[in-house]
């Protein structure tokens, strides 16, 4: 492939409707990929993790087409370790990969490291890829076209990553617990219904602000994510939310009591499956076990609406087990340039 970096803003974006049309039959069609959701993530450095960025994208074309995306980004200044890294990196994108089909990621990966090696930056050099899912084939793509090159590749194990099959009715998933589980979900569940918790979906695109201000307010309950929650982290959630509220593939999912707002889920609804990004439990109803409830209200949805999978998503949390969740595990891929 004839391999061709884009380093400005103005070349980004020209690419959406391209790279999306490629995200669709790549190695891992995944939402943190999308076009929309990365080009907000670059607007304010992933809610300020970056300091010194810059623009790297990978172009490969074969007969004037473009048949893959490497969405790279160039860290660390002028003395420091400077390194290639997937745009989304690290804390706030769970899954990452070249934008390339499953026919292409070979010779991808190889004609991407000769026009690194031919091209790219001189200082420091090497690539440092995040967040792979271990399924993925570029993986071995990049084991093979480094071992042709002579250069080092490192692989290292990340966070597990649960996520639970759905299956085509909510007692075939509760039989799929072990007796004890299945009582809790089924006496909290009803606990719930006693309280007159409701379940919503967002559908009314002009209540998107409000919703998310008031999950935002409620998130900031939690000590930990409060302190994560720095006005420009604040922007760079309300920035990639939107885009994908707007683009069809974000989920808003709520219990209320009355008015107030007992627990929300903030999860993507991509590719066939669900994915929980993020969510908000208000303390006030931790004795009704709002989250688990909620939870609960979102598997039924997710199975009466066809969804084959809802995916945890990083981190080991126990409520994910104890609904099913089976672990994945993405990994990270580091390679030095050497010779």
């Amino acid at each position: 492939m004839d391999i061709r970096f884009i380093k400005d803003v103005t070349g980004f974006q020209l690419l959406g409707e391209e790279w999306d049309s490629r995200l669709e039959e790549s190695v891992s069609n995944v939402p943190f990929l999308r076009h929309g959701y990365l080009s907000n993530w670059w607007e304010t450095r992933g809610g300020g993790e970056w300091d010194h960025a810059e623009l790297w994208i990978a172009v490969g074309k074969q007969g004037g087409r473009i048949r893959a995306i490497a969405p790279l980004f160039l860290s660390g200044s002028e003395g420091e370790a400077r390194g290639l890294r997937f745009l989304g990196s690290i804390e706030i994108s769970d899954y990452l990969d070249f934008i390339v089909a499953p026919g292409d990621v070979d010779a991808f990966a190889l004609d991407l490291l000769r026009a690194l090696a031919a091209q790219g930056p001189q200082s420091g050099t090497f690539l440092d890829l995040f967040n792979l899912p271990v399924s993925s084939p570029t993986i071995a793509a990049l084991r093979q076209a480094s071992g042709v090159l002579g250069w080092d590749v490192a692989v290292t194990e990340l966070q597990p990553c649960p996520a639970v099959t759905l299956p085509d009715t909510w007692e075939t998933f509760l039989s799929s617990l072990g007796k004890k589980q299945r009582h809790e979900i089924r006496r909290k569940m009803r606990r719930g219904e006693e309280h007159d918790l409701t379940f919503h979906i967002l559908e009314d695109e002009s209540r998107f602000g409000v919703i998310l201000e008031e999950i935002l307010d409620v998130m900031k309950m939690d000590p930990g994510k409060n302190a994560f929650l720095t006005p420009i982290m604040q922007e760079q959630f309300r920035r990639s939310l939107r885009a994908a509220f707007s683009e069809g593939w974000l989920q808003v999912a709520s219990l209320r009591a009355g008015k107030d707002l007992a627990a929300a889920y903030l999860n993507f609804d991509y590719a066939n499956k669900l994915w929980v990004y993020n969510s908000a439990l208000n303390p006030a109803y931790a004795s009704l076990s709002a989250g688990w409830v909620l939870l609960g209200r979102l598997i039924q949805w997710g199975i009466q609406n066809r969804r084959t999978e809802l995916d945890f998503m990083r981190g080991d949390e126990q409520y994910k087990y104890r609904f099913g969740g089976v672990d994945r595990k993405i990994v990270r891929v580091r390679i030095e340039r050497t010779g």
